[in-house]
């Protein structure tokens, strides 16, 4: 099961911040356009452990680059962000 604290220290591998670039880069890319970006959005554009690319997710949130939008029980792909 996913928990970002398990998962963090993998942003800050070489590899992990590649990952964590191209996701903000993706992030930033869209939401400007769009209001808002879905999880399975903001991830498609890397490959790598999907435990990883949610972890960036939730480290922009923890860098208050982004704010996630709760809407219930949703699968985490629905995840719905928004710039604060």
């Amino acid at each position: 099961m996913y928990q970002y604290e398990n998962e963090k220290a993998a942003i800050f591998t070489e590899d992990g911040q590649n990952m964590f670039l191209k996701i903000r880069d993706n992030v930033n890319s869209i939401i400007p356009k769009s209001g808002a970006i879905r999880l399975g959005e903001a991830i498609k554009a890397t490959s790598g452990n999907s435990w990883t690319m949610l972890a960036c997710i939730d480290r922009m949130v923890e860098l208050g680059e982004l704010k996630e939008i709760k809407y219930g029980d949703c699968a985490g792909q629905n995840r719905i962000f928004v710039q604060p």
